[in-house]
């Protein structure tokens, strides 16, 4: 049986199905409309050239005085994949809006059937770049940690894969506004939500992996939210978490809006989410206040003190 073209689109988009199981695409269009028949590149060969892209700038700063450098322009070069999808998900919007009144305008004509069809498969187009540059960019970003021995992460935004949510990073606000409207699952990991604080002087490797290795075994499907520091013991619980392919949910204060107060409005927003528990490593006053607040609103606090 034919799969309407509109319906493909929306299963495809909000990651229902993949295109790639769509076994006929072009039996969704008519004989007017045709999706874009050149192939897309082949994985073996993309992964390929995007490595040696990479190891040919490490090759070349290496030794040198640019070497200091070499993270900076590495990450840029990850990045670039990473602004493109952003651009290609903008431009998903639009042609779905653009569907959406192309819907409410059919009148039986021919025209207005035809041009819902060149709407869809411009949609179907944008989806397979998206997907075709999220491959590229988490390519890249496993040559970035390869090279570098630190993990590829954007400044701002949330790092998906639409093939899969395993270990995706996901922006706290992009989580909240997800929540709020629930217009997307990539942004609502299922699984009990597990919160992690600590230090950025606390490094105990060790008690930091055991923990959250405790609380892997008895919850496998956790997700991870944490303040996502870039040093001591958030950045050791997220490394844990993307050795572990455990989604994360990271909540970084937002300096901008709330000025002194981001830390702990950042505390208020983490436990909205009423997680399951909050484990506790040695900190500031910044999370002594995310623990207190926990035990007051009865979540259970895992402490582990120096």
């Amino acid at each position: 049986m034919r799969m309407p073209a509109r319906a493909a689109f929306l299963l495809i988009r909000h990651g229902a199905i993949s295109y790639l199981t769509l076994r006929t695409p072009l039996s969704t269009f008519s004989g007017q409309v045709q999706p874009d028949p050149r192939p897309l590149p082949e994985a073996d060969q993309a992964r390929a050239e995007i490595g040696a892209c990479l190891e040919t700038l490490a090759g070349l700063l290496t030794g040198t005085r640019l070497k200091d450098d070499l993270d900076d322009l590495l990450w840029a070069c990850v990045n670039v994949f990473h602004r493109r999808i952003g651009s290609l998900e903008r431009d998903l919007d639009t042609n779905e809006q653009a569907q959406q009144r192309s819907q409410t305008e059919q009148d039986g004509s021919e025209i207005r059937s035809v041009e819902l069809e060149r709407l869809t498969a411009e949609g179907l187009g944008l989806i397979e770049r998206r997907n075709a540059f999220e491959f590229f960019r988490d390519d890249a970003a496993e040559m970035y940690e390869a090279l570098t021995g630190s993990t590829w992460r954007p400044r701002q935004g949330s790092q998906l894969n639409h093939r899969t949510l395993t270990a995706a990073i996901i922006d706290s606000r992009d989580h909240i506004a997800a929540r709020r409207h629930a217009d997307t699952n990539l942004l609502l990991p299922p699984g009990p939500k597990v919160a992690f604080t600590g230090g950025v002087e606390c490094n105990d490797v060790d008690r930091i992996w055991a923990a959250l290795d405790k609380v892997h075994t008895k919850h496998p499907d956790i997700v991870l939210l944490h303040g996502g520091s870039p040093k001591g013991a958030e950045r050791i619980a997220a490394c844990w978490a993307e050795n572990r392919r455990v989604a994360q949910i990271v909540y970084k204060p937002d300096w901008t809006r709330h000025k002194k107060a981001a830390p702990f409005r950042r505390n208020d927003q983490m436990l909205e989410t009423v997680p399951i528990g909050l484990i506790a490593f040695p900190g500031s006053d910044i999370t002594q206040n995310l623990a207190d607040k926990a035990r007051m609103m009865g979540i259970p606090v895992w402490r582990f003190p120096q």
